[in-house]
């Protein structure tokens, strides 16, 4: 996984990734809103999913401690960090800023 995960986020197009397990609560309120942040910002996003429990290695490089955990890359730099739930409104700005 993880030498795939370095050619996604080595994109231009900014990718937002989505750390989440499937037992944590706000991640399953995380869902919806990033599928309306797919719908807004359509081909100027990707957006990854990585379950921690299946990931944990990659989990532990990225200093993942808590789901949900996004991270938004762009040209493979991490640019930008959050935990817990956004709404999409303030992700779509977040994307907007560093694309």
């Amino acid at each position: 996984m993880k030498s795939s995960f370095s050619k996604i986020v080595e994109s231009d197009t900014p990718v937002l990734v989505d750390f989440y397990a499937d037992w944590c609560g706000p991640c399953k309120m995380l869902a919806p809103i990033l599928k309306q942040v797919k719908d807004e910002l359509g081909d100027a996003i990707k957006i990854v999913k990585i379950d921690v429990d299946k990931n944990q290695p990659l989990a532990n490089t990225y200093n993942v401690r808590g789901v949900p955990t996004m991270l938004l890359f762009k040209n493979g730099k991490q640019v930008w960090r959050q935990s817990g739930v956004l709404q999409k409104n303030d992700i779509v700005q977040i994307v907007k800023s560093n694309s």
